[in-house]
């Protein structure tokens, strides 16, 4: 079988060249990571695997969307949205929670947050 082709990097201006690879090492390590820091933050440092156990038994007592609920709509819940968010001081306690579907959820991680 014969060997691919060589072609360029396509990290901007990168003279290397590849085979087989969208980027060369180098870049290929770069633009994952900067990939990672905006498509993936890191969630561990207030998720972990206490906050799935907290969220899963949050859940089983609250399965449907609570904003839906208001309106007479029964759909199923998709996240648990913390009222006042941890790196506010808000805490992981039921009163401070409350469950939403994927929509509601981005209607409020949307609206501006008051200081």
């Amino acid at each position: 079988m014969p060997d691919l082709p060589l072609k360029p990097c396509a990290y901007p201006y990168c003279p290397e060249t590849v085979r087989g690879e969208r980027y060369c090492p180098e870049h290929k390590i770069k633009t994952s990571r900067d990939y990672d820091s905006r498509y993936r933050p890191n969630h561990s440092k207030h998720y972990g695997s206490r906050w799935r156990t907290l969220r899963q038994l949050y859940v089983s007592k609250h399965p449907l969307c609570e904003e839906c609920l208001k309106v007479g709509r029964y759909v199923p819940v998709d996240e648990v949205h913390h009222i006042v968010p941890l790196e506010d001081g808000g805490t992981n306690a039921d009163d401070n929670l409350v469950s939403l579907c994927r929509s509601c959820h981005a209607k409020t991680r949307s609206a501006p947050r008051l200081l």
